[in-house]
């Protein structure tokens, strides 16, 4: 028995593997334009090998690849990745299994905090041209200006987990639908005063936020992916750093603290740790909700018993690609955003969760 889902396990694990090298060559042929698997490979290998003759690819195959699409698909494996990462880590500190960023109210918190900082306080001290530049990412991911969006975004998600953990409180009874109900509620408010600093902000400003709200990566870059990828790796090592610790609340908060870990620190540090990832990832692709419910699930179906951090978030890198492929291509001329499609996904195994629970 054991041997047999040892077996399962490493073929999981190699058919992953090779999933996540043959994606981007796949992924990276979907658009507008009709370019062959075997043309992005010829042109990575003329990039990278700095090719001054191009045999099999033109130059403008070689600017689509390099400055469209694989810029794109980095950062949708990075927010797929991200986003499972802090699913599955609401789940574990909150022994919560219907936890997720979006749920809580946490993306919700961070979009308000980006539209606060983009129609606020960009407007108020950028000229139109800046304001443009940032909202299509056409500055560098070490500028201030730039910055202040996840800065914002952060400030959001935190109000938004502490007033939840307020609403809630992890130590009562029923904390599982008390939490849900208050992720719910503080959703709506954080919806409701985004909606209304909308109202009162200029055309130009609604506009540019109204297709980022519903996540999208149409406007990815090389700068704006840096910025992304550092804060998902630093915690993804954190959190495998405090990986048995967090294990440990899984068995209750008695009896990890006999245990010896400091549950309402580890929780809050936790709770934050994935608000950081959130709003960076709101403040860079939008909203998209439902990754980190789907994601963790699924591999708790696929891998009984197991719950591995890294496999996590390769599923929900690999996940977010091809849903961004299925955004690209699902419409004719034109592009559906991501989060529209997470979120009618999502929805759908929302309730089957809670059927499923019942």
């Amino acid at each position: 028995m054991i041997v047999a889902k040892q077996h399962k396990y490493s073929m999981f694990v190699a058919i992953l593997a090779l999933l996540t090298v043959v994606s981007p060559f796949l992924a990276a042929s979907f658009g507008a334009a009709n370019i062959s698997a075997s043309d992005i490979y010829h042109a990575m290998a003329e990039k990278l090998l700095i090719s001054s003759a191009s045999d099999h690819t033109s130059n403008i195959t070689q600017r689509i690849v390099f400055e469209l699409r694989l810029p794109r698909i980095v950062l949708a494996f990075v927010a797929g990745a991200g986003l499972a990462l802090a699913g599955s880590v609401l789940q574990t500190v909150t022994r919560n299994p219907l936890a997720d960023p979006y749920l809580f109210g946490i993306s919700s918190g961070a979009s308000f905090g980006a539209v606060m900082v983009f129609t606020i306080l960009v407007e108020g001290m950028f000229s139109p041209s800046d304001v443009i530049a940032l909202s299509n990412g056409q500055v560098s991911w070490w500028s201030w200006q730039n910055l202040l969006l996840p800065i914002g975004a952060f400030v959001g998600a935190s109000l938004s987990v502490l007033l939840v953990l307020c609403l809630s409180g992890l130590g009562r009874a029923a904390q599982i639908e008390r939490m849900l109900l208050s992720g719910v509620a503080t959703s709506f408010l954080f919806g409701a005063l985004t909606s209304l600093v909308l109202y009162f902000s200029s055309p130009q400003a609604t506009a540019s936020v109204l297709f980022w709200s519903l996540g999208s990566f149409a406007k990815a870059n090389w700068a704006g992916v840096i910025l992304p990828t550092i804060v998902v790796s630093l915690s993804l090592m954190i959190i495998l750093l405090f990986k048995r610790q967090i294990s440990a609340l899984q068995a209750g908060d008695e009896t990890a603290h006999t245990l010896g870990v400091s549950v309402a620190k580890l929780r809050m540090s936790m709770l934050l740790l994935c608000s950081l990832i959130t709003a960076v990832l709101v403040a860079t692709c939008g909203g998209i909700g439902f990754v980190g419910l789907m994601i963790p699930h699924c591999i708790r179906l696929l891998l009984p018993g197991r719950q591995p951090i890294i496999i996590t978030a390769i599923v929900g890198g690999l996940f977010m690609v091809w849903i961004d492929v299925i955004a690209r291509c699902i419409l004719s001329h034109q592009e559906l955003p991501v989060g529209i499609i997470t979120a009618a996904i999502g929805s759908v195994f929302f309730l089957f969760i809670l059927r499923h629970r019942r």
